[in-house]
Formats: C-alpha cells, sequence, structure tokens
C-alpha cells in the first residue's frame, strides 16, 4: 500500500462528486438500487473513489438483492478496515479504506458461501478499471 492520502475538506469537496463527498467521507449511503456499479458486470478491479488503492475483483461480486454491489471478499491486499458502527440504533462493522480513511460501506454475515460474507459497499465511494481477469 502506498503513503496514507490526507486531504483537507475542502480538498475532498473538490476532488469528488457532491454523492461521492457525502459517502465516501461523510459517511452516507446512496439509495439502494441506484449506484452506477449495483448492476454493472464489467470485469475488472473496483478500487477507492478517493485514493484509487485496489479493493474488489469484479470476481468476487455477486447479486445480493440488497441494491448494492456486494462483494465476497477483498482482494488479498486491499487496505480494507472493520470499525465498529452503532448509529441509527444499529451494531454492525463499517468498513473504510485504511489508506484514506473514505467510508466504504458495511460487512454482513449473511453472505453466499464459501466466505459467508456480504461487503456491501456504496457505488459512490469506487472507482473501476476495466481489465479481463485471469481464471
Amino acid at each position: 500500500m502506498e503513503d496514507k492520502v490526507q486531504r483537507s475538506e475542502e480538498e475532498w469537496e473538490k476532488v469528488l462528486t457532491p454523492v461521492q463527498y457525502s459517502v465516501a467521507r461523510k459517511k452516507g449511503t446512496e439509495p439502494a438500487f441506484t449506484g452506477i456499479f449495483h448492476a454493472y458486470k464489467e470485469p475488472g478491479i473496483y478500487t477507492c473513489v478517493c485514493c484509487g488503492e485496489a479493493l474488489f475483483s469484479s470476481s468476487d461480486k455477486y447479486d445480493s438483492g440488497s441494491g448494492w454491489p456486494s462483494f465476497r471478499k477483498v482482494l488479498p491486499e486491499a487496505p480494507v478496515i472493520k470499525k465498529l458502527d452503532t448509529s441509527h440504533g444499529m451494531v454492525r462493522s463499517e468498513l473504510v479504506c485504511g489508506r484514506c480513511d473514505a467510508h466504504l460501506g458495511h460487512l454482513f454475515e449473511d453472505g453466499p458461501r464459501p466466505t459467508g460474507l456480504r461487503y456491501c459497499i456504496n457505488s459512490a465511494s469506487l472507482g473501476f478499471e476495466k481489465k479481463q481477469l485471469s481464471a
């Protein structure tokens, strides 16, 4: 992983769209079924919208029916960190990018085998690098 990315709030507001800023920097969420990557099926790597760090592979993406992009696992070297989130009267695991502290989404233990995990990620927190993946 490259060095930690730190910017002022003003700098983040200049480089992100209003929706990306609200979600990635202010821990917001996009409405279900509205994100650009919800039903996206191209092969490639999903990256952090704030710092470009590689996070998820399209080969680990699946349709969870939740309305947000869902993944079985993170890439082996991805700097995804779990944090306790007790907001909105719930107890859950928030996922943030360890390189830039961007809010990505949440982790749930109701995913498919073999991991049983559902990395439920906001499209607004993601970028995408289209590329063929080896089998």
